[in-house]
């Protein structure tokens, strides 16, 4: 500080207090940005595909097609919502947040074979459950929101890809569906200035902690995919070959695909080291599907089956508010609740009802578990009203006691959780049935389907 300026200060007779305040606030004037003229987003960040997934090496369902996109000078990146810390380790004993260190890693360098360098991870934790609910609940979902907004407004990408957020056997991990529906809760208000302000706001000081300077981005598409073992996808969107060779790497690109995956040791030892020693044509029969792809949404045309980057042209384009899709279903006495009741409404609200879905409510639960089914009666009429409740299950299994009257009051409503023992050993897969009757008359009716195993994520 200039000593003239000092001297100055000291001759006003200024009282001790006073100048002790004024020399500990002038040092931050100096932090004040100065007036600028306004930069653009940095374009290293630019994206044409935003890949939105749970877990290191969720990638592995869409990698060759990310490969050939690669080829066609499309720039690609990645957002994991997790570190994959709840995974085992088939290579040392790290476990827990050091294991999450490693499949980081792992994917780094499974991403960097194909060429993708952009790679980010957020705050979410690995939750082993089928339960998309616990998985949201696990993450906080408004602060993972809010991160996965961040990330479609600093990469700015065309087309969103993710996880299916639906409930089929065979794609039972709450995780990934839960990545499905941020990213598709983010595709629908990243481009809303009203969302997240602060992430919008321009900074102030030098030294900024709080307003991020980004700018709103609407995407124009959104596609998904899923690991189910029979899911209804026939159609639902693009198909790409994984046969054709890579003019970059002179390999097909199932064939890089598979290379990539290599990196991850940590969960899939055994099978990889076993790849090694297959033929080529073993390993093709292994990798040489066409990836799938399940037409989402798209704000700038094209046909549910054509190419994703049908209609999509370099100019942004502004938000576009989602708006429920489908008339609000009508008053019903009981619906399935939990996860499958969750889907009914996010696909309604986000404007999704084309979307592919199970005919029959499903999941795959192991031996020996207790298949719980939650349940909500509801009294939508004007006057009190007793809702009785019947369930049915196959002759071995036996369904808990529970209570099967309920005197509801006008408008009310009450949850309830049907519990059913299936014994060990079973194999069959079967379906349950909860009927609500009142005055003698059914009034509602729900099923669930339970697929049988020896293993899986609990319920």
């Amino acid at each position: 500080m200039d000593i003239r300026l000092i001297s100055h200060v000291t001759t006003m007779k200024i009282p001790f207090k006073a100048l002790l305040v004024f020399l500990l606030v002038l040092p931050s004037f100096a932090q004040v940005l100065k007036p600028t003229p306004a930069l653009s987003p940095d374009n290293r960040l630019k994206a044409d595909i935003l890949l939105v997934v749970a877990h290191p090496d969720d990638e592995t369902g869409v990698s060759a097609y990310l490969a050939k996109l690669l080829d066609q000078h499309k720039r690609v990146e990645v957002v994991y919502l997790t570190h994959g810390e709840a995974g085992h380790n088939n290579m040392g004993p790290e476990r827990g947040p050091s294991l999450g260190a490693v499949r980081e890693t792992e994917v780094r360098h499974a991403l960097a074979t194909l060429g993708i360098d952009n790679v980010w991870f957020l705050d979410g934790h690995d939750t082993p459950s089928q339960n998309v609910l616990q998985s949201l609940g696990q993450w906080r979902h408004g602060l993972a929101l809010e991160e996965v907004v961040r990330m479609v407004r600093l990469t700015r990408p065309e087309v969103i890809i993710t996880w299916l957020p639906g409930f089929f056997i065979g794609e039972n991990h709450g995780d990934h569906q839960a990545s499905g529906v941020l990213a598709t809760e983010a595709f629908d208000i990243a481009g809303d200035p009203a969302i997240f302000p602060s992430q919008l706001a321009a900074a102030v000081k030098i030294n900024e902690l709080l307003l991020e300077g980004l700018q709103p981005w609407q995407p124009k598409k959104i596609y998904y995919f899923s690991d189910a073992q029979d899911g209804p996808f026939k159609d639902s969107g693009p198909t790409y070959a994984t046969t054709e060779i890579s003019p970059t790497h002179n390999l097909p690109y199932w064939q890089l695909a598979m290379n990539a995956f290599s990196f991850h040791l940590t969960q899939y030892r055994s099978y990889i080291e076993g790849l090694s020693k297959k033929t080529p044509a073993e390993q093709k029969s292994d990798w040489g599907d066409p990836v799938e792809l399940i037409f989402g949404k798209s704000l700038v045309g094209g046909s549910r089956t054509g190419d994703v980057f049908e209609g999509i042209t370099a100019v942004p384009i502004r938000l576009d508010r989602a708006t429920p899709s489908g008339e609000e279903p009508a008053d019903v006495a009981l619906q399935l609740a939990g996860p499958w009741g969750f889907y009914d409404v996010f696909r309604r609200e986000h404007g999704l009802m084309q979307l592919p879905k199970a005919a029959v409510p499903e999941i795959a639960i192991t031996q020996g578990q207790i298949l719980q089914i939650p349940l909500i009666l509801r009294n939508n009429s004007a006057t009190p009203q007793t809702i009785t409740l019947a369930v049915t299950a196959p002759q071995t299994w036996t369904v808990l006691d529970f209570t099967s009257n309920f005197p509801l009051a006008p408008g009310q409503s009450s949850p309830v959780l049907v519990q059913v023992v299936i014994p060990a050993g079973e194999t069959s897969t079967g379906q349950v049935k909860c009927r609500a009757e009142n005055n003698h008359q059914t009034i509602g009716e729900v099923e669930l389907r339970a697929k049988l195993r020896s293993g899986g994520l609990p319920q």
